[in-house]
């Protein structure tokens, strides 16, 4: 996923870098529209254990029109040292923030089996920004991150990525175990939230180019928040679908305006030859924005709900996404300190 936005930001100059990733968005939506409702009737027909085959079609698929569509663009960067030290310390440090994470709320927070990787993961993150200042050819230059737009980009995708993942997860319980809907069910009635990423996601690509990314983030993390804060106050047992699709529209509408803005000013915000940097700094803090939302909503339900009856998960359900709409308020905050006007690069 790195390359591809860095393959598709090199391709195109960044007037028109803005409606690529838009487009790169809605196709990526497409996957998000098709994902839960596929996976849905394989588990409703097989078993949820199908569901990673998929993946070698898929790959095979990829693999091929990578090999005989897109070129070798080793010729367009100069040759660059490989940091493994650096490699080495993010990779450790990334595996036991995730570990600490997804065990959290099997063993609890305080089990030393979470503690210790939490703490393993923040020494080695902590190293690894020290080693970043010193090494020669450093992975991700810290300098960097003077960049406002890099900066703020970054944490407005880490958070809206946290509450995006918590929500996503705990939706897809809701209706299966609040309200007895069958996997494939819940995949159609995520519909409305989900489709809403293929149409506006390139046309929010568009549009940064005529207002700029801090008006996007900042926008479209608040109707995402306000859309999970929707869904926190009408979340019963009994609530219909028909309740249910304005909040999702909204919140799915918000999402696909941050997206493609975030994006784009973490990679404008750097030069030519570090965008590959710059999308593989992005990424690293989406999924780790997503481990963090889960286990954060996780723990939440586990504090006040479970799954003893419709009522009890409900209870935790409503908690959990009320936490997904202030970790959105938090990602537009972070979005309004993106500059306003066009940028140079570093």
């Amino acid at each position: 996923m790195p390359v591809a936005l860095a393959l598709l930001s090199a391709a195109f100059s960044p007037q028109e870098r803005p409606r690529a990733l838009g487009l790169y968005s809605g196709v990526s939506g497409l996957a998000v529209l098709s994902g839960p409702v596929i996976g849905g009737a394989i588990v409703e027909a097989a078993a949820w254990h199908w569901i990673f085959w998929l993946n070698i079609p898929i790959g095979v698929i990829t693999i091929a029109l990578a090999t005989s569509r897109i070129p070798d663009s080793r010729i367009h960067v100069p040759p660059a040292r490989l940091d493994f030290g650096g490699l080495l310390l993010a990779g450790g440090a990334s595996l036991g923030l995730v570990f600490g994470l997804a065990r959290a709320n099997v063993a609890g927070w305080l089990n030393p089996q979470v503690l210790a990787p939490l703490a393993i993961g923040l020494v080695l993150a902590v190293a690894f920004v020290a080693w970043e200042f010193r090494a020669i050819a450093p992975m991700i230059p810290m300098r960097l991150f003077r960049s406002r737009a890099f900066s703020a980009g970054n944490v407005a995708s880490f958070t809206f990525t946290a509450a995006l993942f918590g929500t996503l997860f705990f939706v897809t319980q809701f209706l299966q175990n609040a309200q007895g809907y069958t996997p494939l069910q819940v995949g159609l009635r995520l519909l409305p939230w989900t489709a809403t990423v293929f149409f506006i996601a390139p046309l929010a690509g568009r549009l940064v180019t005529r207002v700029g990314e801090r008006p996007l983030i900042v926008v479209g993390l608040l109707l995402q928040a306000l859309g999970f804060a929707w869904i926190r106050l009408i979340a019963t047992p009994d609530v219909a679908l028909v309740g249910l699709i304005v909040p999702f529209v909204v919140a799915g509408a918000g999402a696909s305006m941050a997206m493609p803005a975030a994006q784009n000013a973490v990679l404008s915000a750097v030069r030519h030859t570090e965008i590959g940097k710059a999308s593989g700094t992005y990424n690293t803090m989406r999924f780790l924005g997503g481990s963090f939302g889960i286990a954060l909503s996780a723990t939440v339900f586990a504090t006040f709900g479970g799954f003893g009856s419709s009522e009890v998960f409900t209870a935790g359900f409503t908690a959990a996404i009320g936490v997904s709409a202030l970790l959105s308020l938090v990602g537009a905050l972070a979005g309004a300190c993106v500059p306003g006007r066009r940028r140079t690069t570093v």
